[in-house]
């Protein structure tokens, strides 16, 4: 069976990784990876390196990203990333049976869209999620509606799934995929993670993602002023691990406030590209989260750890007791980190672990029937 996988961030090949390891092992599959945004980008880290590192053939690159970040550079870059991908699509489009794509980036969304008219079989990783302080959300759902089978985290979403596209088949609730992550890989040790990035973790230290809200993107100039004052009162007693914001609408105003900030700071790092394994193994080890990535929503909560969901980026999104949600405000900030060190940990109880989703991929799929790819119904959605 012949397997793309679409990548276009550092953030959806760390939750893939654990499907393309299974599908290059099975001699069942022959697996591509197709690398475009920021992948490709030097200004972000040039991620494509760590798939090749990872001992991961990229066959394909398709290059289309703009450096600027104004609501004009994104609308400009999803415009050229679906030209590049008809032209991709139109040479390609016999080669694959199916094509798996992830999430709500507007990268992801042009990719996919460009491959509608070409009757592309698409499927969807975290369809069904809601995000309502990011346009992500729209994009999320539009690449739901463009895809033909779904590999979904919850019931919830499943049902949600079905609800916009009017259709109850090829639907299956699989958990989160990027937490079988925390069974494959082999963490460093604090002694290893010093080496490799001169952080000490056996330190009380902080791990913070926070990426721009792009529904209100005006407002990112005073939460990147709120953050940074409430850095700076909290590396009095903790040490801060900051990985840089995604590229999204007005992410320049945060990186530039961080890197004006903290660029040099004994008790802050800016790190652009942690990979899964330092990323992880920083999770372990940190005293809490602090920002508003998925992976606060997501993953934290198997490694036990509180998480401070700063804003609207992540509204809608289901979340663990381990999740407190609070404003993006210096004060609410220390309030919520008060509260916690008054806390006992949280269970690692995680309401996204469904047992293993890339076996119930590889599983569903294998069992997928070309010819009529609508004809079977893989979960049972009136639970």
């Amino acid at each position: 069976m012949r397997i793309a996988i679409l990548t276009s961030s550092r953030a959806d090949y760390g939750i893939y990784m654990p499907l393309i390891k299974k599908l290059k092992e099975d001699p069942f599959f022959n697996l591509d990876v197709i690398a475009f945004g920021t992948h490709l980008s030097p200004f972000h880290g040039e991620t494509i390196k760590q798939i090749q590192n990872d001992g991961f053939d990229v066959k394909y690159k398709v290059e289309s990203m703009l450096l600027t970040d104004s609501p004009e550079a994104i609308a400009t870059a999803v415009g050229l990333t679906i030209i590049k991908f008809a032209d991709f699509w139109n040479k390609y489009k016999s080669e694959f049976d199916l094509v798996f794509c992830l999430g709500d980036r507007y990268e992801m969304f042009a990719a996919v869209t460009a491959g509608v008219p070409f009757n592309i079989p698409f499927a969807h990783l975290h369809g069904g999620e809601t995000t309502l302080g990011a346009i992500d959300n729209i994009y999320r759902h539009a690449i739901t509606l463009a895809s033909r089978y779904h590999f979904v985290a919850t019931d919830i979403y499943a049902k949600r799934v079905a609800d916009l596209t009017d259709n109850r088949v090829n639907i299956t609730t699989v958990g989160a995929l990027s937490l079988d992550n925390l069974t494959s890989l082999e963490m460093l040790t604090i002694t290893e993670f010093k080496a490799k990035w001169d952080i000490d973790l056996s330190l009380r230290t902080i791990l913070c993602t926070f990426h721009p809200e792009t529904v209100s993107y005006h407002s990112n100039e005073t939460y990147a002023e709120e953050l940074t004052q409430a850095i700076n009162k909290l590396k009095a007693k903790y040490q801060v691990l900051i990985t840089m914001p995604n590229a999204d609408t007005a992410g320049n105003i945060i990186r530039n406030a961080l890197n004006i900030n903290f660029r040099i700071d004994s008790k802050v790092f800016l790190i652009e590209n942690l990979g899964s394994k330092s990323y992880f193994t920083a999770m372990k080890y940190c005293s809490f989260l602090l920002g508003n990535t998925s992976s606060g929503i997501i993953e934290a909560a198997s490694f036990g750890k509180y998480v401070i969901n700063l804003g609207d980026r992540q509204k809608g999104r289901a979340a663990g007791n381990n999740v407190i949600h609070t404003e993006v405000n210096s004060s609410a900030i220390i309030d919520a980190v008060n509260e916690i060190e008054t806390l006992q940990n949280p269970s690692n109880e995680n309401i996204y672990w469904s047992g293993g989703a890339t076996d119930k991929i590889i599983k569903t799929i294998k069992y997928i029937d070309l010819d009529t790819p609508l004809a079977k119904t893989f979960d049972n959605l009136d639970k």
